[in-house]
């Protein structure tokens, strides 16, 4: 007889770097993060976090008022993002990829105290700054980028220093702020497909839900394993992989500041020094297509991975088979938000259902709904709904989209899904990019699924098209593989053969590269864009 598992609590007080330090006062010497530059113990990581603290109240940044954190993915990123929620600081994690025109907004939106920003990110960030009204009052650089601790050839408008300078003129803070458990911990940027980024806020105690349910109950991640993500740490699902989970179970994570390119990628887990190898990988669908397709594909033999992660958008189940059956590692597909932090919808190892999301994660509630706001049964396309302990309070300054997404104790995902007879949940497309052709909903991703089962297919986007006689048919983008061919009728007819006859792409376009966010997910607004400025 199995002892039923104990559920997790947290208190009315809660520090979520203060916890982290209790979780791991018995591994001083492990190695925590490993970056391009170097490696940082457990023991340095909570010093240097200490030091940051101390560090950022020097500077002036009181409790609860925020400061930016601008930088590649590097041993100074999580020192920085867990310094300041030591302090009762509220690190605002931005996207490395944005415009200057977009941090200006971030400055201003949040009203940051101080920028925390990696040095090949400077400009950007000075360019935001000269654009925009709000003053911040001094900048901290990450030089893990640079050989120089100098930056005399950038004019600075306000005071600046080199972030280990900093660390090394204050003394560690011997105690950290008595935060309670929802006090606002942290905020994410929402990657919005329209208009400007929402301010998502979560609490202390959210990342401590989300490595207690998923990165524990699900994965199963332990002190042995060495987590490697190529989400990037200012997204809510590289925040989870590659700190909140393997520093709450003592793993090792190793950071790559640089775009994960298949021979970047490759690279990592083939690393010849020992411990340093990845043994779980977290990765979104486009990836594992782009790393599938590569002629530099690594032999089985020559990785030590155990399992990878999926998440950013639906993993088709070609992609899935296929990557099964090159390496016998399966990719545990779920589904997350920014909004809820991580995955809440999920496959599970050794219970992989590809072509699913598989099942709620424990401790999270699912309903899906229809247009009238009521539960959908099994086997009709609704609504996501999920309730659990993760959900961001608010978006900052956004009543209007705040409430039409945290309604009560439900989130919106704006996702729509189907739930099938054996409790798993097939993934349908984003509220917005779902089509009624003939008055049957379609889905782009169904559809996108069936073509990239074609051998000449690297990547699909469908999108609704109106035709001449008003109605709306769907239209196919298409990738191909370097080297193969296809044609509009061979990949038409390929589609009616495994699909419904309505569902298949009127017409068919075949392009270089689709449009994506930085984190991997197909942009249909941009195509469908294209298609009404034609």
């Amino acid at each position: 007889m199995t002892t039923p598992k104990q559920t997790p609590v947290v208190g009315e007080y809660f520090n979520f770097p203060q916890h982290l330090i209790n979780l791991n006062t018995h591994r001083p010497q492990k190695i925590a993060f490993i970056d391009e530059k170097g490696t940082l113990s457990y023991s340095e990581l909570f010093d240097k976090v200490r030091r940051m603290a101390s560090a950022l109240q020097a500077l002036g940044v009181r409790r609860e008022e925020r400061v930016l954190l601008l930088m590649h993915d590097c041993n100074d990123w999580p020192v920085s993002f867990l310094g300041a929620m030591y302090a009762g600081i509220v690190p605002v994690a931005v996207n490395t990829l944005l415009s200057p025109e977009d941090y200006r907004f971030m400055l201003q939106h949040s009203r940051a105290q101080v920028a925390l920003v990696s040095h090949a990110l400077l400009p950007n960030l000075m360019t935001a700054m000269a654009q925009g009204e709000h003053e911040i009052k001094s900048i901290v650089v990450s030089n893990s980028d640079s050989n120089s601790d100098s930056d005399s050839n950038l004019e600075m408008p306000v005071k600046n220093v080199a972030l280990n300078v900093l660390l090394d003129t204050y003394a560690p803070s011997p105690t950290a702020a008595n935060t309670l458990a929802n006090d606002p911990g942290f905020w994410l940027y929402s990657s919005g497909s329209t208009g400007k980024p929402k301010g998502t806020l979560h609490t202390h105690a959210n990342p401590f839900w989300t490595a207690e349910l998923y990165g524990k109950g699900v994965l199963g991640i332990t002190e042995k394993d060495v987590c490697f993500s190529a989400a990037k740490l200012f997204f809510a699902y590289g925040l989870g992989n590659a700190l909140s989970f393997p520093l709450s179970t003592g793993a090792t994570v190793v950071l790559m500041a640089e775009r994960p390119t298949p021979d970047a990628v490759f690279k990592r887990w083939t690393d010849p020094r020992p411990g340093y190898r990845p043994t779980i990988f977290f990765g979104a669908p486009t990836g594992f297509a782009g790393m599938l397709a590569s002629p530099n594909l690594p032999k089985k033999s020559a990785i030590t991975l155990r399992m990878c992660s999926s998440a950013g958008e639906a993993l088709p189940a070609e992609i899935g088979e296929k990557f099964k059956r090159q390496f016998d590692v399966d990719i545990v597909d779920g589904i997350g938000s920014t909004e809820m932090l991580h995955i809440y919808l999920s496959n599970q190892p050794g219970q992989v259902r590809y072509g699913t999301t598989g099942w709620p994660v424990p401790g999270y509630d699912i309903e899906l709904r229809g247009d009238d706001g009521r539960p959908v049964p099994d086997g009709e396309t609704g609504d996501l709904y999920i309730k659990g302990p993760s959900s961001a309070l608010l978006y900052w300054g956004n009543r209007e989209k705040s409430n039409e997404t945290f309604q009560g104790a439900w989130t919106k995902s704006g996702d729509k899904y189907v739930r099938n007879t054996d409790g798993t949940y097939t993934y349908s497309g984003r509220s917005d990019d779902m089509l009624k052709v003939s008055g049957i909903y379609v889905s782009p991703f169904e559809v996108e699924s069936t073509l990239i089962q074609h051998e000449a297919v690297l990547e699909a986007a469908v999108i609704g098209v109106i035709d001449e006689n008003g109605l709306t048919k769907t239209k196919a983008f298409v990738v191909l593989k370097s080297g193969q061919t296809a044609t509009d009728a061979e990949l038409k007819a390929f589609v009616k053969d495994r699909l419904a006859a309505f569902k298949y792409p009127r017409v068919i376009e075949f392009i270089a590269e689709l449009p994506k966010t930085a984190t991997g997910k197909i942009q249909r607004f941009k195509l469908r864009d294209s298609e009404s400025n034609k």
